[in-house]
């Protein structure tokens, strides 16, 4: 964002302009999408597609158009709180923005009240039943951070407090990265090319108006066709998706020039989704691991710090099933910030001798190798990880509670075997673990990855955001 003339009201209708303040703490939204998702006159405008393009900021400009209005409301909604007061998130970015404009801030509540009265508030809908908390409310402007992180439901219940004695005509915006398995795809559907996944330029912008009864769309050109089709009541909706990238805001490039080669370094899915803004690829064998990517190696170098991860399971191989596999994955990591899988093991074998087996390698590897694994949530998780800790004394056990999908837990090991960054150290086990990491996450078994992944991220643990350097292709702090 650039210090420049005042905010005025770029589109028609009964909203009212930002008042004139300070020349010298005014902001105006970029040229390009960022202005036209600020002047659509849709009732609902979708911004974003990929990530970088300004989004955050887009949202918290939009209600200072109304901020001479006393009962001017809007509410901005992330998934969970967490995310609402997470650094560079809504409540961050808006301590620096508000102040200026008269704001003063409530903690508590995450909420701006500004002098004539208009507040506006950043909330949360962890819950599906979070809706209800809102029965009653009138909401003039509703956004929504992340689209896809909220459920059908969840969107087309808030709707029904989208209404307004303001003076303002109740809209919605909202923003979010691509994501093929939301509902949010389907929505936007008109506005995405079915065989590239990728945003038309051309409709970028465009109006479309829909109706839903019974939980179905219709969609139309114009509201006169569904009033014609649907009765004078059924209330249609404009509805508009902008789409955006990194490369539409320049005042990021600017102030962080290495976010876009943090972007670059992403694995291909996540790549596509947030550089690309691909509303189409998700994730299937062979796009987040190939053999080629990784170098083998007859020997690691010394030196390494390193690691053990253990990916659990308790069943043993017999002549009618196909258990899951107990995998362990010895990883290390030289200065320069190469990887190397020193050493892979599978076992379908019961509980009791997969713990002989965690401690017979321990011993193997020595104490200056940490060994992690993964802690179910409960009581039970606890017991294992006690009775694990009691076999492994004199070795530093670390148990970690895994969180979000397979996929997404695997994503930065697989960023960095496609640059380049990883070797494996050569041994029979190589070609097993090739199979299984070629297949995921479409095989039938995905322990191989999660040991992999397990790995990696306890290797990584501590140094903060990872990023490709430019100048030797490696991966540095």
């Amino acid at each position: 964002m650039s210090k420049a003339a005042a905010i005025t009201e770029p589109r028609p209708g009964p909203r009212t302009a930002l008042p004139a303040v300070s020349a010298a703490t005014i902001l105006e939204p970029q040229p390009g999408p960022q202005t036209a998702f600020l002047a659509s006159p849709a009732d609902i405008a979708v911004y974003g597609g990929a990530a970088g393009g300004g989004k955050t900021w887009a949202l918290l400009f939009e209600p200072l158009r109304h901020l001479e209005r006393p009962g001017f409301r809007a509410v901005v909604f992330r998934r969970n709180a967490v995310q609402a007061r997470s650094p560079g998130g809504l409540w961050d970015e808006s301590l620096r923005l508000y102040p200026a404009l008269g704001g003063k801030p409530l903690r508590q509540p995450l909420e701006w009240v500004f002098p004539s009265g208009a507040r506006i508030k950043f909330a949360h809908l962890e819950h599906e039943s979070s809706v209800f908390g809102l029965q009653g409310s009138q909401i003039a402007l509703i956004g929504f951070d992340e689209l896809t992180h909220f459920s059908e439901r969840q969107f087309f219940y808030l709707l029904s407090r989208n209404r307004s004695t303001c003076g303002i005509r109740p809209y919605v915006r909202a923003a979010c990265n691509p994501d093929a398995d939301s509902w949010a795809a389907r929505f936007l559907a008109w506005w995405i090319n079915p065989a590239t996944g990728y945003a038309r330029p051309e409709r970028s912008g465009v109006l479309r108006w829909m109706v839903r009864h019974n939980d179905t769309l219709h969609w139309a050109d114009s509201p006169d066709e569904l009033l014609a089709t649907h009765g004078p009541d059924c209330g249609p909706k404009s509805v508009t998706f902008i789409a955006s990238s990194v490369f539409d805001n320049a005042a990021l490039l600017r102030a962080d020039p290495g976010y876009l080669a943090n972007l670059k370094a992403l694995p291909l899915v996540e790549r596509e989704r947030l550089l690309g803004g691909n509303w189409k690829i998700r994730p299937t064998a062979g796009l987040l691991f190939q053999r080629s990517w990784v170098g083998v190696v007859d020997r690691a170098p010394a030196g390494l710090r390193r690691v053990r991860w253990w990916d659990l399971a308790a069943t043993e191989k017999t002549a009618g099933n196909d258990p899951d596999f107990t995998v362990a994955a010895q990883m290390g990591a030289d200065n320069a910030g190469r990887f190397y899988l020193t050493h892979g093991l599978s076992l379908r074998k019961s509980p009791l001798h997969v713990a002989r087996a965690i401690e017979n390698l321990a011993a193997q590897d020595g104490p200056e190798v940490l060994v992690g694994l993964p802690q179910d949530p409960g009581q039970a998780g606890k017991a294992q990880t006690q009775a694990l800790a009691a076999r492994l004394a004199g070795h530093d056990l670390r148990a970690r509670p895994e969180s979000g999908s397979k996929a997404a837990r695997f994503a930065p090991f697989s960023a960095q075997c496609e640059a380049g960054n990883v070797f494996f150290v050569r041994a029979d086990w190589n070609e097993e673990f090739f199979e299984h990491l070629e297949a995921f996450p479409d095989g039938a078994h995905d322990d191989h990855a999660d040991a992999c992944a397990g790995a990696f991220n306890l290797l990584c643990e501590g140094r903060g955001p990872l990023r490709i350097r430019e100048d030797l292709g490696v991966v540095g702090k």
